[in-house]
């Protein structure tokens, strides 16, 4: 990808992760910062169950965590898989004749298309995300 349209994209996607850890993941740590030590005010309870309890402290956490690394992972393979469309679609033209500057044209327009697109879709991802961090049990 060219790196002005990646530097665009790397913003966007950092501006949206921290956006999502400032307002819901931060206080999740917190809670279970808060939860854990809890657990560990409990002096009747064993070692084994102590550690139990820290363990559904963090849980939360962990499927928060994952949520977004899975949302990004799936957003980043879409991303990837446009951008090869591009390249295939340059290496034909190359192929078929064309000149140097005839397929770098196409596939800087092309790929500027996929950032375009995918810069798009980083609200509907967002509110997503959002969403599904909200139904978290805590």
């Amino acid at each position: 990808m060219a790196e002005a349209h990646q530097a665009r994209m790397q913003t966007v996607v950092e501006e949206m992760v921290q956006s999502l850890e400032r307002d819901h993941i931060r206080k999740m740590q917190g809670r279970m910062f808060q939860c854990s030590a809890d657990c560990c005010d409990r002096p009747s309870d064993s070692m084994s169950q102590v550690h139990q309890c820290i363990e559904r402290c963090h849980t939360p956490l962990a499927k928060a965590q994952g949520l977004v690394t899975s949302e990004l992972e799936k957003f980043q393979d879409r991303l990837a898989r446009c951008t090869m469309h591009c390249n295939d679609k340059a290496k034909d033209l190359f192929d078929s004749g064309a000149k140097e500057p005839a397929v770098r044209s196409l596939l800087e327009r092309c790929v500027g298309s996929c950032v375009d697109d995918h810069i798009n879709l980083i609200p509907s991802m967002t509110r997503r995300l959002k969403e599904n961090l909200d139904s978290i049990q805590q």
